[in-house]
């Protein structure tokens, strides 16, 4: 063996090495139970209580990065296409909307905990949202397409808000009679919304049974949408829904207009479990705000003690609080009967932000983990299948040079999946298709380099000629057919998106490695072993 030969086997030593260590990762978490495997996916080194499952948690963090990722179609998930409304906003605003939308959305995934997501703007007002392993539907389209719109407001007097009920009953009676009723008409045409509520204007809360909250919502849309009704007040329900004396129903309040603050002063947000004094265990949300928030809030709260102040979300008031004392450390906490799911959808949403419009959901598929079970057992099943028919062909067409093809042709494999994982591309089942297309290509260009020399050989020249001489005609033809091939699929990658970029990566990748073995490596051991032995005849 010459010493270029001799490096040629080194390098490839050194090559084989360095993919079996990039995919032991792989290996690693793809032998794990499912259980464990999920507790993989779920690992986030900032939720650590101490330094010991920190490290662990990184640990996991680590190798989940590493490992080789399933597409939608392989492990299941959600697929989701959202259009952003940007009706409402100015050019400015518009401008970024979708941008800013995408970077809040991705910050909600984060923190959810989802594995690798794939979010991509789709033309000028859409986004497509792919979340590989999650099935938990309602929960994600409810974290992903609440706007998180919080406000701070103050919540109207008793006596504020029975005079604006009074007012909003009068607008109604005069609408529906025409003049204002007197004393002795009855009480649903003297008092048309608040004759709904079982009473009004006590602490500031107004309770209606839930069989009356459509009726009232209603009345009340048909008074936002008269513009010659001027109120400075808004009205809004209670997030949750209330027992009293045995019965359900809805708080309505009435709150100043504008805001005294806004959400963008809160820095952070963490699900607490001993927040309400009165319902220990109970969760709650506790958060912090920035030093601007804070020193506003400082303001609020040392000017209105003995008010209440509404914690409002998305138009609708999570709590409502009596303002005790002025708190000047800019902290504060939102408590109610949430779930410890939904107090921690909150405390997500406050963390990330609210979205600069809201967004509507154009599209949703979900794939559940046994369709993508069912999608990789027949992918395997195809591949294996096809791959042991070329090798079969291979050896016994070719003998023992078939051996050589085989050879070379599970080392493209390894490569193939090494560099999937270094480059941390996500495996779907286009890309499967990817891997079995390389597989032909691979096949084929040994196929030209066999027939070159069997050629050669037919015209009596020596075993080394042969060989030489059929390489390097056969290269230009497998350049050629490489290159083309190449040049579609990264058209595809340019263009495509989703399946079709998955499929044009891997065969890409497939492609440019499959011209190291097929050429290189095939020759290098072709070399070694004729030199070696000093043949006068070959096996093909």
């Amino acid at each position: 063996m010459t010493q270029t030969d001799q490096r040629k086997f080194f390098g490839t030593i050194i090559g084989v090495a360095v993919c079996l260590y990039t995919l032991w990762p792989t290996f690693q978490f793809y032998t794990l139970s499912p259980e464990k495997r999920q507790e993989v996916l779920r690992a986030r080194p900032a939720d650590a209580r101490d330094e010991g499952e920190r490290t662990r948690l990184e640990k996991l963090a680590k190798l989940r990065e590493k490992a080789i990722k399933l597409g939608l179609d392989l492990q299941g998930g959600m697929y989701l296409l959202l259009e952003v409304d940007k009706s409402k906003l100015g050019p400015a605003e518009a401008k970024n909307a979708v941008d800013q939308a995408m970077q809040i959305i991705r910050n909600r995934i984060d923190q959810f905990g989802v594995a690798e997501p794939s979010i991509q703007k789709q033309g000028d007002n859409r986004i497509l949202i792919q979340l590989p392993g999650l099935l938990d539907r309602e929960r994600a389209k409810e974290l992903i397409g609440q706007t998180a719109l919080l406000e701070f407001k103050l919540v109207k007097t008793d006596e504020e808000t029975r005079a604006i009920l009074d007012r909003i009953d009068s607008y109604f009676a005069r609408k529906k009679l025409g003049v204002v009723p007197d004393t002795t008409a009855p009480d649903s045409l003297r008092h048309p919304l608040t004759s709904h509520f079982l009473f009004v204007g006590q602490r500031s809360e107004s309770f209606a049974l839930s069989s009356e909250v459509a009726a009232i919502d209603s009345m009340l849309s048909a008074l936002r949408a008269d513009s010659t009704f001027a109120l400075d007040a808004t009205l809004a329900w209670d997030a949750h829904e209330t027992d009293i004396q045995g019965r359900t129903g809805r708080v309505l309040y009435v709150l100043t207009k504008e805001p005294l603050m806004r959400g963008s002063e809160v820095a952070s947000a963490q699900m607490r479990l001993d927040l309400d004094q009165e319902r220990p265990g109970a969760p709650g949300v506790s958060f912090t705000l920035t030093s601007r928030g804070g020193a506003i809030f400082a303001d609020i709260t040392g000017a209105n003690v003995g008010r209440r102040l509404a914690i409002v979300l998305d138009g609708r008031i999570q709590s409502a609080p009596n303002i005790q004392e002025r708190i000047p450390r800019g902290q504060g906490s939102i408590t109610g009967s949430f779930t410890e799911e939904e107090g921690q959808n909150l405390a997500i949403v406050l963390r990330s932000g609210a979205l600069p419009a809201p967004v509507n959901i154009v599209e949703e598929r979900t794939v559940g983990p046994s369709l993508g079970q069912d999608s990789i057992q027949k992918g395997l099943h195809a591949g294996a299948i096809g791959t042991l028919l070329v090798v079969l062909f291979m050896i016994v067409y070719y003998r023992l040079s078939g051996v050589v093809a085989v050879v070379t042709l599970l080392l493209n494999i390894i490569a193939l999946l090494a560099a999937m994982a270094g480059f941390h591309a996500t495996l779907t089942l286009p890309g499967i298709a990817g891997i079995v297309l390389t597989v032909g290509m691979a096949v084929d260009a040994n196929v030209l380099i066999f027939e070159r020399i069997r050629e050669e050989l037919r015209n009596k020249r020596t075993v080394l000629a042969a060989i030489d001489t059929g390489y390097s005609r056969a290269f230009r033809t497998i350049v050629d057919a490489h290159v083309t091939t190449l040049l579609s699929a990264v058209a595809l990658m340019w263009f495509g998106t989703g399946p079709v970029r998955g499929f044009a990566v891997t065969l890409s990748i497939g492609l440019i490695i499959n011209m190291i073995t097929a050429v290189g490596v095939s020759k290098m051991i072709f070399d070694a072993w004729s030199l070696r032995r000093k043949v006068s005849s070959i096996s093909i």
